[in-house]
């Protein structure tokens, strides 16, 4: 969908820093971006929009929901287009590396404790931080 019409629907006006911070989110090679992260991106493509402007109009995003933002153990606050797909993340501690996967059997046993427990889900999030393994030592 073009990004002023995805504006509109979400009842926002269309603005250059909106449709700009849009276009980028939609077509970053990562999926994940703090504000910073989209702030030099927008800088290294000559835009004159400032950083408490990236922030503003993200909070606007989540608030739209345009975006989800995740505040993972790092610290900092990545965020993602709002797909309306689930799915879950590994956060590397070492690169600070987010990666999105889908598990059909975690989510089975998800909702099979739940309904143990006499609940079903409404929502969740599941976040695994992980580390490469080392290669065995070679004798």
């Amino acid at each position: 969908m073009e990004q002023p019409q995805e504006l509109r629907n979400a009842g926002l006006k269309v603005t250059h820093p909106r449709v700009r911070i849009l276009s980028l989110l939609e077509n970053a090679d990562q999926h994940h971006m703090t504000a910073e992260d989209i702030y030099r991106e927008l800088t290294r493509a000559g835009e004159d929009i400032g950083l408490a402007t990236v922030y503003r109009v993200l909070t606007q995003f989540e608030a739209a929901g345009l975006v989800l933002k995740h505040n993972f153990e790092s610290g900092q606050s990545v965020y993602e287009l709002d797909r309306g797909e689930h799915h879950d993340h590994m956060v590397d501690i070492d690169t600070g590396q987010v990666i999105e996967f889908e598990s059909t059997e975690i989510e089975a046993i998800q909702s099979r404790i739940a309904a143990e427990h006499g609940f079903e889900i409404q929502a969740h999030s599941l976040v695994l931080y992980v580390r490469k393994r080392n290669p065995p030592a070679v004798d």
